[in-house]
């Protein structure tokens, strides 16, 4: 345990898990989508249906998707900022009877059209894990450096990855791969000790095999 999680993150909301995660939830799954978002469909389950407006986790989620952070004084009037910007949002409430009581649903279109279906939950604190990107399931917690790379599943490309990352003298924390089917799409995340620069993406981006890099650096 250290000190964050005795006295919370610095935030604007009364819930550290319905607020200052549900903003996280949002700023995390607008880095997964790579651009702006245009229009987003949420859906929330278990606590965060039964209390989330109570605690703002609505706003919340949408000033996340806006690019703010916990802490920013706009989060209680994200709608207003958000039908001013034109983002376009729907809320709806489920049943997850096995699932995390703080999950959500956020199924994403950017304005340059690319999209996303994510889910992810709220676990305390603040802190968050994405649980699952389209159809591979998936657990990280945004809180490191974190690359998300689709990419076709054959020979070699986890090898190429690491290969640029070890040249680069990055170290790895986690390695998470997933994939749909044999020989079709996988996914692999991660989790790195220092951030990544621009150059290193670029080379990642450009390995045969790579359909899609994202990087999620929370600073």
């Amino acid at each position: 345990m250290d000190l964050f999680d005795l006295i919370g993150p610095i935030m604007v909301g009364p819930s550290s898990s319905h607020t200052a995660g549900a903003v996280r939830i949002g700023l995390a799954c607008r880095r997964i989508l790579g651009e702006e978002v245009a229009e987003a469909d949420i859906t929330l389950y278990g606590s965060f249906a039964a209390t989330g407006r109570g605690h703002g986790t609505d706003r919340a989620i949408i000033a996340g998707l806006m690019g703010m952070a916990p802490d920013d004084e706009r989060v209680p009037d994200s709608y207003a900022e958000a039908r001013r910007r034109g983002l376009l949002f729907s809320f709806a409430f489920g049943e997850m009877p096995q699932g995390h009581p703080n999950t959500a649903r956020l199924v994403l279109r950017g304005v340059k059209g690319a999209d996303a279906d994510i889910e992810a939950v709220s676990v305390g604190g603040g802190r968050i894990e994405i649980r699952r990107i389209g159809d591979m399931a998936l657990c990280f917690s945004a809180e490191q450096p974190t690359l998300i790379i689709r990419n076709e599943d054959k020979p070699g490309t986890v090898a190429d990855v690491s290969r640029v990352l070890s040249e680069e003298k990055i170290n790895i924390a986690t390695f998470q791969v997933n994939r749909n089917s044999r020989g079709g799409t996988a996914v692999m995340v991660i989790e790195c000790d220092t951030p990544l620069n621009d150059t290193l993406l670029a080379r990642i981006r450009s390995l045969p095999g790579i359909l899609r890099a994202v990087y999620i650096n929370r600073e």
